[in-house]
């Protein structure tokens, strides 16, 4: 029998993971606006800061990637996490143009369209990890609902510039083959969107810390769930 390197265990047995939160978007290219003029990226930022504590309440170790809004290069942030157990971008989601309205917020003209909500998930059939990527990507999903939030199924929708297909329905994850975060990484890797930030209504739930903390912490009870205890050795 063969034992590989110690894995890292809690103080009470369970596997603590290392993980990296990818910031998704940054400064010069901040991603969708909201429905009140906020960039994507200050929504992604926050929420990906919390979504780190709730790892490390939770006894893992974690890396922010793009937290400072420089990392341009989207090829080279999975990259960076090569050696860690998962991989999470986050994000915050729009519509397609065409849904969209205007309306007027704070002597501001915005576009908006109160027509989609929910969150999504992503994984790449071309990450050489799409089983366990699609494993965490499915625990998300079901923790998330299973904490009251319900997936959007925008996404599959077969019109230009979506189309994406289920890779399980239930737990809103879809394939998105050539996401340059996903398919470059070298471990399970999963792209989240949080919810419709351009939907009025969702874009108040998003800044609400209660709603945020419900997120992060099925986030958090998922991933645990997901990697699970690594092999420690096999057969020789």
């Amino acid at each position: 029998m063969f034992f590989g390197v110690l894995a890292p265990w809690r103080l009470d047995g369970a596997f603590a993971a290392n993980i990296a939160i990818d910031v998704g978007h940054y400064l010069a290219n901040p991603g969708v606006i909201s429905a009140r003029g906020i960039p994507e990226f200050d929504y992604n930022l926050r929420l990906a800061r919390e979504v780190s504590e709730a790892l490390r309440r939770a006894g893992h170790k974690t890396l922010l990637i793009g937290d400072d809004g420089l990392a341009e290069n989207l090829g080279s942030r999975a990259p960076r996490a090569k050696g860690m157990d998962l991989f999470i971008s986050i994000h915050h989601d729009s519509v397609q143009p065409r849904f969209l309205s205007s309306w007027e917020s704070g002597g501001e003209t915005f576009f908006y369209s109160d027509q989609f909500s929910g969150f999504s998930l992503f994984v790449s059939r071309l990450n050489s990890h799409t089983e366990p990527s699609l494993k965490c990507a499915s625990g998300i999903g079901a923790a998330l609902r299973g904490a009251g939030f319900r997936p959007s199924r925008y996404h599959a929708d077969p019109v230009v510039g979506e189309n994406r297909p289920f890779a399980d329905e239930v737990n809103g994850v879809h394939y998105f083959d050539n996401l340059a975060v996903l398919k470059t990484a070298s471990i399970p890797a999963l792209l989240f969107e949080a919810g419709v930030i351009v939907n009025r209504d969702e874009e108040l739930r998003m800044r609400d810390p209660a709603v945020r903390r419900k997120i992060t912490e099925a986030i958090a009870a998922a991933a645990s769930d997901c990697l699970g205890r690594p092999t420690l050795g096999a057969d020789k």
